[in-house]
């Protein structure tokens, strides 16, 4: 059981309000450092309940490069968003620091290359369109993870000619930039009703064969490019985890596996449960870790969200404030699990789930899930830290990253719809100097955060603007002790919380 640490002495707010100042003064002078006027974190309003987390020394994972992506549907680069004058989607983009762009989507199997076409028409590959993707890419200083229609070779429609010629010429303009090519987009739906290949008899066996095909013209075109696969739409022990056994580590450089915790059409998503933990993510990230150590091929979630489809109600569940909170416990859930990173899907101007909303090329919303991955982001790099937390059964979770430079940062979820934590943080090590930033959801007529908002949300008072823009509030001041640390942690919201 976790021992709750005491707060040691720092638990009124009156001691707070009118002994902080001074101490912390009379601290920064004997370190060395300004005397200026700290910005202490204000008291919440309502119950405080008293909380602890203990951040040890023991490694649990790490956070690559990269980890934080976006994941579109090849038509979204058959059109005016992804060219080099989209400066506001590159400056959203750039927000959230370089990492990888997936293409693909269900309209992978229905994009044909046709290198001498004008570019910009739906259901056809150009090398226009490459170029303006090439573009897009050095504007953000972004990768790409780029997919190929295989299902339409079962009627004709494309070759592995076709596929290898296609990305000869993309690994030609996008040079390193070109991180990997899928070859098909979640095959495993093949041949199910609603789906592509509805009326043909498809089977793994099937996939196998015509993967290979595709596989081996592209890697005899463009050698030494990497290949992934299988974008499996979410079974890993029956599809994901037989193809890698299959292919092994000399033909493929990386798993590609979806997850979506569910669909928006079942009566059961609610903004409640997709803040409760989702143990059929922690089982397939368990599976899939076990295979990738054993077998040295990395695995990555290249296309995520929370609830998929659209939903008849009145608020699409996978457009509101939740999944800012759900956004940031998924991807460290899937870095705990040992993935090398996650993609968002994106795009469309509807009330679905994409992070950034978008007309025809222009960025119209940031959206809730946006505020995760940025301050995921701003968690940064490094080593993820065990921690314990005594919180007494309540929905908090909590995360630690050492960073390669030396510091930590720390990430503490409160999904309470009431319950304010008065926290301590116990560190393996002391701490000079500590920081919090905080990411919240207001309108301006109400005093508390609302779950189902689609708008409002913040991080230390500032939003994102539509081109990246973003120039949050000065951090609030912490005073280490040693080694323990003492803050709010708001009903409804994430903290971050850096040491230096």
């Amino acid at each position: 059981m976790t021992n709750r640490i005491g707060f040691q002495g720092i638990t009124r707010r009156s001691l707070l309000k009118n002994t902080a100042a001074a101490a912390l003064t009379s601290l920064f002078a004997r370190r060395g450092f300004a005397t200026a006027t700290p910005n202490f974190q204000p008291t919440p309003g309502g119950q405080l309940t008293q909380a602890s987390l203990a951040v040890t020394s023991g490694t649990v994972g790490t956070v690559p490069a990269a980890f934080v992506g976006l994941s579109y549907s090849k038509e979204k680069m058959l059109g005016t968003l992804f060219t080099g004058s989209n400066s506001s989607l590159i400056g959203v983009l750039q927000r959230l620091g370089p990492s990888i762009l997936r293409i693909g989507g269900s309209s992978v199997d229905q994009s044909v290359w046709q290198p001498n076409g004008s570019g910009g028409q739906q259901g056809y590959v150009a090398t226009k369109d490459v170029d303006n993707l090439a573009d897009f890419l050095n504007g953000t200083g972004w990768s790409c993870l780029y997919g190929v229609n295989l299902a339409g070779a079962i009627k004709g429609a494309t070759t592995p000619g076709m596929a290898a010629d296609e990305i000869a010429y993309v690994a030609e303009k996008l040079g390193p930039a070109l991180v990997g090519v899928e070859i098909g987009n979640e095959p495993d739906l093949y041949g199910n009703p609603g789906h592509l290949l509805a009326d043909y008899d498809w089977s793994f066996d099937k996939f196998l064969s015509l993967w290979n095909e595709f596989r081996t013209a592209i890697v005899r075109n463009t050698p030494g490019v990497a290949i992934t696969g299988p974008a499996d739409g979410g079974t890993p022990t029956g599809w994901t985890i037989p193809f890698g056994k299959v292919v092994t580590n000399r033909n493929i450089n990386l798993l590609t596996q979806h997850h979506y915790q569910g669909s928006a059409k079942w009566p059961t998503s609610t903004v409640e449960e997709l803040l409760l933990p989702d143990p059929h993510l922690i089982n397939d990230l368990a599976n899939l870790n076990s295979f990738s150590a054993a077998n040295r091929i990395p695995f990555r979630i290249s296309e995520c969200n929370s609830y998929d489809h659209n939903s008849p109600r009145k608020v699409n569940i996978s457009s509101t404030y939740a999944t800012a909170l759900w956004g940031l416990d998924f991807m460290f859930t899937c870095a705990l699990g040992g993935a090398a990173g996650v993609n968002f899907m994106a795009g469309g101007d509807s009330n679905g789930y994409s992070p950034i909303r978008n007309g025809s090329d222009q960025v119209v919303q940031i959206c809730p899930l946006y505020y995760a991955m940025l301050m995921f982001t701003l968690a940064g790099t490094g080593t993820l830290l065990e921690t314990q937390l005594s919180v007494g059964g309540l929905n908090v979770t909590g995360y630690a990253v050492e960073s390669p430079a030396g510091g930590m940062n720390l990430i503490v979820i409160n999904k309470e719809s009431s319950q304010n934590l008065q926290l301590t943080i116990q560190l393996p090590n002391s701490y000079d100097s500590a920081s919090l930033m905080q990411m919240t959801q207001r309108y301006s007529d109400t005093t508390i955060p609302d779950l189902r908002a689609t708008k409002g949300v913040t991080i230390q008072s500032a939003a994102v603007e539509l081109d990246g823009a973003f120039n949050p509030n000065t951090a609030y001041t912490l005073i280490p002790n040693e080694t323990l640390l003492n803050c709010y942690v708001p009903a409804l919201s994430a903290v971050l919380i850096q040491t230096t």
